[in-house]
């Protein structure tokens, strides 16, 4: 048969050195996934993995960090105002985006600066 591309598994997001708590605080505490253990052998490098349903978002220590502000990934919320506020409440500045049929969408970013899109079906 053909091989097939089926979905996405993760997103890896770069951080700084030393950035966990950091990204504990935004994707556990503020977005609501839940953290999952770093296989041993990948542990060593720092960093930490996120689950959410479906996918995951893995923040890896690169040295020479810079955030990404264009390249991102785009994550489905089922509630994007809620969130929005959400997201404010907690210090997190949201910027609703441009139009695109089918979805109402936003931006924010990462504690590190990284760009991420959030999308909502309409």
């Amino acid at each position: 048969g053909v091989s097939a591309l089926l979905a996405i598994a993760h997103v890896q997001l770069a951080m700084p050195h030393g950035g966990e708590a950091h990204a504990r605080k935004f994707w556990q505490g503020v977005m609501g996934l839940s953290e999952i253990d770093k296989p041993a052998h990948l542990a060593v490098n720092g960093g930490c993995w996120f689950a959410g349903p479906g996918f995951e978002i893995h923040c890896g220590v690169e040295d020479g960090f810079l955030p990404a502000r264009r390249a991102h990934p785009a994550l489905l919320v089922d509630d994007l105002r809620a969130l929005a506020g959400r997201l404010e409440r907690a210090g997190v500045p949201y910027r609703a985006g441009k139009p695109l049929d089918g979805y109402v969408r936003g931006d924010i970013a990462d504690p590190f600066g990284n760009r991420i899109e959030l999308m909502q079906k309409v």
